[in-house]
């Protein structure tokens, strides 16, 4: 029998996946069952789309709790999939640099400091967002497409269409 997700026993430094519908929320796990993560006053265990107001917020506070209290219902991972792209600094620096800044108030920004560039900071010393990333690259592709949809009309206008005026003269 394959071991299930909650199975899997984090290692301290590991980087902790949440889902929580709409977006995933992200920590680090530092031992003895307790994470830190990077916190806007919205994100909650089962807050799902209300979290989504945390794209409102400016401040965010770095929190110490324990892994369930974090996670609660929600489906969650071991994901440090940037150790292929960046090598992980010593678990002694992650854990002691995590806890250092529980308390702290931080400025938060969905695009450029939210809770995964958080953690990566402090997994990988590299702020880095792979959600930011991929809505970014659909925002992109959902441009061209309107682009060319948009180029496809004006083409067929151009073609088919002409003022009432030509209209009238030709006729």
């Amino acid at each position: 029998m394959a071991p299930t997700l909650y199975d899997e026993k984090p290692e301290p430094g590991d980087l902790i996946e949440i889902f929580r519908g709409t977006y995933q929320h992200w920590a680090v796990y530092i031992g003895d069952g307790f994470v830190v993560h990077l916190a806007p006053p919205s994100e909650v265990p089962g807050a799902g789309s209300s979290s989504v107001m945390s794209v409102l917020t400016e401040k965010a506070m770095v929190k110490k709790e324990e892994l369930w209290d974090v996670v609660g219902t929600d489906r969650w991972e071991i994901n440090n999939s940037l150790d292929k792209k960046y090598q992980p600094r010593e678990i002694n620096i992650i854990v002691r640099e995590a806890c250092a800044l529980v308390g702290r108030e931080l400025s938060y920004c969905v695009i450029r400091g939210n809770c995964e560039h958080f953690v990566n900071e402090l997994r990988y010393g590299k702020a880095e967002s792979r959600q930011v990333r991929k809505a970014g690259e659909t925002v992109v592709v959902a441009g061209m497409a309107a682009m060319v949809g948009l180029g496809i009309v004006a083409l067929a206008g151009a073609l088919f269409g002409g003022s009432k005026k030509e209209r009238e003269d030709r006729q």
